[in-house]
């Protein structure tokens, strides 16, 4: 019995190219990357953000623009282009500047979640404002008092977008 093994050379495409191509259409644009992931079988997965949000016909174009920069006679790939989820943790600084003044929640590496309105970001931080309930002496309830949480990036372990439906 004869087994005949059949290669096929795939050439392997790097993350370092994609984020070139990937830059070369944002240049000029007020989107900035999220995520740029290229797997060992050429599966290349492209998130990117606005601060207004994402329209897919710019994830088409930015889709279309990438697949013009590689060649499929040599490179055999699969490409998803898409926007950061609306749910899903913050992956760049950009995220965390962009929801300045806006409801988050956030997961400290301690196990505490936190609820509030993001006040500041920085390159080392976050400043968040949360509602604590605390009772006065001599009340009879307690009142809900506005509080300033200062947190670094490394205790925290991610911080959402809160949507809020009231």
């Amino acid at each position: 019995m004869k087994l005949l093994f059949l290669f096929s050379k795939v050439n392997m495409i790097t993350k370092e190219t994609v984020s070139q191509i990937v830059n070369e259409w944002l240049d000029g644009k007020d989107y900035f990357p999220v995520e740029i992931a290229v797997s060992p079988d050429n599966r290349i997965v492209v998130e990117i953000d606005h601060k207004e949000g994402v329209w897919i016909e710019d994830c088409v174009a930015l889709s279309r623009f990438i697949e013009s920069r590689l060649n499929r006679e040599t490179e055999d790939f699969e490409l998803e282009v898409g926007s950061a989820g609306i749910g899903q943790p913050f992956k760049v600084l950009q995220q965390y500047y962009n929801h300045v003044d806006k409801e988050v929640e956030v997961l400290t590496t301690d196990g505490q979640k936190l609820c509030g309105v993001l006040k500041e970001a920085t390159d080392t931080g976050i400043v968040l404002t949360i509602e604590k309930k605390v009772k006065p002496e001599g009340a009879k309830r307690p009142k809900l008092v506005a509080e300033e949480v200062a947190l670094t990036y490394n205790e925290i372990k991610y911080t959402k977008y809160l949507i809020s439906f009231k």
